[in-house]
């Protein structure tokens, strides 16, 4: 079994935010992104998708436009090859373009769709079978007031939603920490509640944030400095458990981390690491480790949710703690708002591939095509 690539298409649509703007540590405000889209074409005429879209500029080293260059650049050296092999792709890539793993990631996903195609297997069966028919979902919950937030989290606790991460930092510690005891007043014993100041913090707030966050029970604390470092000096001053994002970008850092006990889980966004492929061997050794393991991905809407499903879907459910269902977050659609989720719980689709119909009208005309 083989599926060459013949064509790659690329288009980009706009996503705009369910809320209005999300706000994050440091004053960073989101409320549209531009999306990177994807389609792989084989000789054997079968058909893969993958999405991209970099939370804005400032968040990690990643953007936009950045995504569309890179892309542009390694796609022309991936036509003929294999996309039922994903690593084999995965490793040309990294051949013909170092980093760059955000854009990268869009064409993974993509192979891994046109995979489940060829063999007639919905993706998750692919990464290590459907071990979860359906997961608990988490919500983000933009920065505001104690009582927005809140007010926010008893809303979709009425919804279904059991799990919640909180933006933090960029403020004064005390007002993160009434942030946090205002959600957990709210909150009950099935309840999950995380601090992310998505690394927005000093050294010094984040070591007073922890101080006064550290009796709110089952309370986590993630990634509250922007370096590993920080982070683990953060870890010797705190009894909360700890999970890391940002600073976890390849097997490596996560083994690092490992090693000098700075984590107790670890967030894992594909195209922060590269696509499915490269975040299913993380997800594998975190999961032996004994970590909690959060899916997720930076932003993205129908593609990216779907995707995130099936590594979901597959995850050791011991270790599986947090999925996010990011087109419950975003207004527009292009493959029919689906996986969508119910009560507060998603599910892998059950189709082939990724197992979602993309509305291509919804897309336009692809802004670069490479091959036949």
């Amino acid at each position: 079994m083989s599926s060459p690539i013949s064509k790659i298409d690329l288009f980009s649509y706009e996503l705009t935010y369910v809320n209005g703007e999300y706000v994050m540590s440091n004053g960073r405000v989101i409320r549209s992104l531009s999306s990177t889209v994807v389609k792989i074409t084989t000789a054997d005429q079968l058909v893969g998708w993958g999405e991209s879209c970099p939370l804005g500029s400032n968040y990690l080293p990643a953007h936009a436009a950045g995504a569309r260059a890179a892309l542009s650049e390694v796609a022309p050296h991936l036509i003929g090859l294999d996309a039922s092999n994903p690593a084999l792709v995965a490793d040309a890539m990294d051949e013909h373009l170092l980093g760059h793993a955000y854009a990268k990631s869009a064409l993974d996903i993509a192979c891994w769709d046109v995979f489940g195609h060829a063999t007639g297997r919905p993706v998750c069966d692919l990464l290590g079978g459907r071990l979860h028919e359906s997961f608990p979902l988490y919500v983000a919950i933009p920065q505001g007031s104690p009582e927005e937030m809140s007010s926010t989290v008893a809303r979709l606790r009425d919804q279904g939603f059991e799990r919640f991460q909180l933006k933090l930092g960029g403020s004064q510690p005390a007002e993160d920490a009434a942030r946090a005891r205002a959600v957990a007043e709210v909150t009950g014993p099935d309840s999950f509640v995380s601090g992310d100041a998505n690394g927005g913090w000093t050294l010094s707030d984040a070591i007073v944030a922890a101080r006064l966050m550290t009796d709110i029970a089952e309370f986590f604390l993630e990634q509250p400095c922007a370096t590993f470092e920080e982070c683990l000096r953060v870890r010797d001053h705190t009894s909360l458990p700890m999970i890391l994002d940002e600073s976890i970008a390849d097997l490596a850092a996560l083994l690092r981390a490992w090693e000098a006990g700075a984590l107790e889980g670890v967030n894992l966004k594909l195209n922060r690491l590269g696509g499915l492929t490269r975040t299913r061997l993380l997800r594998d050794v975190a999961a032996s480790l004994g970590l909690m393991v959060n899916v997720e991905d930076s932003w993205g809407g129908d593609l990216t949710t779907a995707a995130v499903s099936h590594l979901a879907a597959s995850t050791d459910p011991a270790a599986l703690k947090l999925v996010s269902f990011m087109n419950d977050w975003t207004n527009e659609h292009i493959g029919g708002y689906e996986p969508r989720s119910a009560d507060g719980v998603g599910a892998a689709p059950a189709g082939p591939g990724l197992g979602i119909s993309i509305d291509e009208e919804r897309l336009g005309q692809p802004f670069a095509s490479f091959g036949a």
